[in-house]
């Protein structure tokens, strides 16, 4: 395996790592495999991150977070999905988008009330932006929050939100409607016993399947004003900018995904013997593994400059969206070549390189397909050229 990027960690970050190095060893990859097959939500698993703090990594210690940064979260995340990306993308959802537009954006009483218990893990965070008619074009929502006296009444729905069956509060976005005029697009704080809410069944994936995928509905749904998420206009931004940090955590998400399968294959190229000699000595599968490890170094050293920058309070627009570009297509692309690696039995699920590869597409989708991420990035040259042409 790798060495991580060490130049780019502390002694208190390298701490983070190998103990979750240790925890995903022992406590996660003996079973990671069983809970793929079965689709089971890792609760257990999830309870025990949370005792360790893996929760709430990148949250103050006076909200009952880790008090740690983004490069301790993203190297957490990258170490869970070498061997589950199931649980990988449970932590980063909940961390990244269930939390963060509360903490960028929340009141004092909302950050109170909520990030305590889900950076505990005692309760789990759920994101909800995107519509049957609204992904890439995340403007175009539909739901709506229309103001009753001191309520708004929300109606409409959002699709593929990670940990909705299992989370206990869900950020969602809305359009607002005050006096029967459109405000923007705002956000709100929903508690999932809301009798308002429903959920749809557990969607059936190509991968992730051990993390909760659901469709949820809002039917004349109430809240009260105290569960507004910032202004009508600064709700939309805020979830915006919450993806910023998204996308780095699943760049760090593809990291380990393509260095789970880049691992595996490389041990059976080890094993595995043709024509009297193991197969890693065959060019054609030598080069293979030569252009895995190149391109899994790269990646994570886009992942770690964007999560330091962001760190450091950068504008990481363009570099978040390379990292979460060069790493998902790494991930695709590795997983890939492992199962050649192992040829047919890669094709087999007692192999671990299926899984990887199943596990590995969604990355290029979510949170941004890879075409919207050349978007933002052609979008911040152009930025920047223009910058530097006025000056």
């Amino acid at each position: 395996r790798f060495i991580m990027i060490d130049f780019f960690l502390s002694e208190e970050q390298k701490m983070i790592r190998d103990m979750v190095r240790d925890f995903t060893a022992n406590e996660i990859a003996p079973i990671a495999a069983e809970l793929d097959e079965k689709g089971e939500f890792p609760a257990e698993i999830i309870a025990k991150m949370g005792e360790l703090g893996l929760m709430g990594v990148p949250f103050p210690e006076e909200y009952g977070g880790a008090g740690m940064d983004y490069v301790s979260y993203a190297t957490a995340v990258y170490e869970i999905a070498r061997v589950c990306a199931s649980t990988a993308i449970t932590m980063a959802a909940h961390t990244s988008l269930g939390m963060t537009p509360i903490y960028l954006v929340g009141s004092e009483k909302q950050k109170r009330k909520y990030i305590p218990p889900l950076a505990s893990g005692e309760m789990i965070g759920a994101f909800g932006l995107t519509e049957a008619s609204a992904g890439s074009d995340a403007a175009a929502t539909k739901t709506t929050a229309v103001k009753k006296g001191d309520e708004w009444i929300i109606n409409g729905s959002k699709v593929f939100t990670t940990n909705a069956g299992v989370a206990g509060v869900i950020s969602i976005t809305a359009k607002v409607i005050d006096n029967d005029e459109e405000k923007g697009i705002g956000a709100f704080i929903i508690e999932t016993d809301n009798p308002g809410l429903r959920l749809g069944p557990k969607e059936k994936k190509m991968g992730w399947n051990a993390s909760d995928t659901r469709q949820i509905f809002f039917e004349d749904l109430r809240v009260s004003d105290e569960q507004r998420l910032g202004e009508s206009v600064d709700g939309f931004r805020t979830f915006l900018k919450a993806l910023v940090g998204g996308r780095i955590s699943v760049g760090a998400l593809s990291c380990g995904t393509a260095e789970g399968a880049y691992s595996a294959a490389l041990n059976y190229s080890h094993e595995r013997e043709a024509f009297g000699k193991p197969i890693h000595k065959f060019q054609s599968v030598g080069f293979k593994l030569a252009d895995m490890a190149t391109e899994i170094e790269a990646s994570k050293l886009l992942v770690y400059q964007a999560a330091k920058k962001y760190d450091e309070g950068h504008n990481v627009v363009k570099e978040a969206a390379m990292a979460k570009l060069f790493a998902s297509e790494t991930a695709m692309k590795t997983t890939t070549e492992a199962i050649q690696v192992f040829g047919g039995y890669g094709y087999i699920k007692e192999y671990p390189a299926e899984r990887f590869f199943r596990d590995a597409k969604v990355l290029t989708i979510g949170e941004g397909t890879s075409e919207i991420q050349k978007i933002i990035i052609l979008r911040e040259i152009l930025k920047s050229l223009d910058n530097a042409i006025s000056v």
